[in-house]
């Protein structure tokens, strides 16, 4: 790392203009400052001290930022826009320190003690029904939508009963073992892969990862489990908090050093940080780590996937920011739900773009949050044919589009893309 830390990634930029159509806080605003290259001004004046820290209008536009880097694979220069927003909301921390809201927010998330009673009180509301029963469009409606939006589901609400049935009466593949390994198709050498947890994942989405380990194996890949893992530091790290986020990356680089070949990861923003702990620690053991972590759909894909039953629905792909634009994984995601017999796919429209959640900002700045959405649920009202479902791969978008949808009264399900397949699989008879 330069001395500069970060703000030599903003050099390239010659203020073409190329980003601003691809930023969706400028096409919510119209106002320059909200754009990458108004804030790419704002940052080197920051940089080199001609606006304070606490210069408003600095403050108000960085930080109304998703951070979502869909402008940096329109850039003609190859500006590392990301990189130079990290380095100017770290600049922000130290010469400030973290605003109230964020310091409690992310604060909870340094200490399993304190977020894992979070998620399960959340998870017991869920279980009741009551979210489902009291999801709206008003603020607090919209976040109950948010946990009614991820309820574990089979597929017979997307299918619906009678085909989600005819569905599961295809021809039966090879039997699985109990734990979800082949019988009999188990390959020479099985790559041993460790599955990444996290927080909001592990306590939220666990039907994701028990989904995520059940597909692995089906497609040759020996899961084994790690102990000691920590939350991934991604929301500490865009929030400027990197000291918070060297933590976490050192907790799960002594969790994860020497534990499989590969790290699985079935959230977005999760890996994209994970892929970066060589650069945020500047270590060749974080290097080596970072190295070795994999999108769950970079790892299926890889491996066919196998196909499984048809599941004739019509499904619209919105691609994370985080895997398309950080982690530049963009075909993996197409590949595992082209696998799925009779599966109808489409992109959905102004799918390069981001849907609002963008970590902790849609908690911080729900009016913009909800602003950047609408054009996406716009897409969802108007595409024709209706998906069924919408396919995408981080927790925060599945929440935000899924609570989207149900403000919207649209009878659209938002599911992870090994959802699917999963349900493909069981309909199948692949595991027992």
């Amino acid at each position: 790392m330069t001395a500069r830390a970060g703000f030599e990634a903003l050099d390239p930029c010659v203020h073409c203009g190329f980003c601003l159509q691809a930023c969706p806080t400028y096409l919510a605003t119209g106002d320059e400052a909200d754009s990458p290259r108004g804030r790419i001004v704002l940052m080197r004046a920051l940089e080199r001290r001609e606006l304070g820290a606490d210069d408003p209008a600095l403050l108000q536009h960085l930080d109304a930022c998703l951070g979502c880097r869909g402008c940096e694979p329109v850039c003609p220069s190859g500006v590392g826009y990301g990189r130079g927003l990290e380095a100017a909301r770290a600049l922000l921390v130290e010469r400030r320190g973290l605003p109230a809201a964020a310091r409690a927010v992310l604060g909870v998330f340094r200490h399993r003690w304190l977020w894992r009673p979070i998620f399960r009180g959340a998870r017991w509301l869920r279980a009741l029904g009551v979210p489902s029963r009291l999801a709206s469009g008003s603020r607090f409606g919209f976040g109950m939508g948010m946990l009614a939006a991820i309820e574990p589901r089979g597929p017979e609400r997307a299918l619906g009963r009678r085909a989600a049935a005819a569905a599961g009466t295809g021809s039966r593949a090879d039997p699985t073992r109990k734990d979800g390994t082949l019988a009999e198709r188990s390959l020479p050498a099985r790559p041993r892969v460790a599955l990444f947890r996290g927080c909001v994942m592990d306590e939220l989405f666990g039907h994701v990862h028990a989904a995520t380990i059940r597909t692995l194996r089906a497609n040759g890949y020996d899961v084994v489990e790690v102990r000691g893992q920590a939350c991934c530091g991604a929301l500490h790290q865009h929030a400027g908090d990197r000291a918070g986020a060297e933590a976490l990356a050192r907790r799960n680089l002594r969790a994860f050093a020497g534990s499989a070949d590969f790290v699985a990861v079935n959230s977005a923003g999760c890996g994209a940080l994970l892929k970066e702990y060589g650069h945020l620690l500047g270590s060749k053991e974080a290097g080596t780590l970072a190295a070795k972590v994999r999108d769950v759909s970079e790892l299926l894909a890889a491996a066919g996937p196998r196909p499984g039953a048809p599941l004739p629905i019509d499904v619209a792909y919105d691609a994370p920011c985080h895997l398309q634009h950080a982690q530049r994984v963009q075909e993996p995601p197409l590949a595992v739900l082209r696998a799925i017999p009779e599966l109808r796919l489409r992109m959905l429209p102004g799918s390069d773009r981001c849907c609002g959640s963008a970590g902790i900002y849609s908690t911080l700045h729900p009016g913009m949050a909800r602003a950047v959405l609408d054009e996406k649920i716009g897409s969802c009202r108007e595409a024709a044919p209706a998906p069924a479902v919408v396919a995408t791969g981080n927790p925060g978008c599945l929440m935000q589009i899924g609570a989207g949808l149900r403000a919207a009264k649209l009878p659209i399900e938002a599911r992870h893309p090994v959802e699917l397949l999963d349900w493909s699989y069981r309909a199948a008879g692949l595991y027992d």
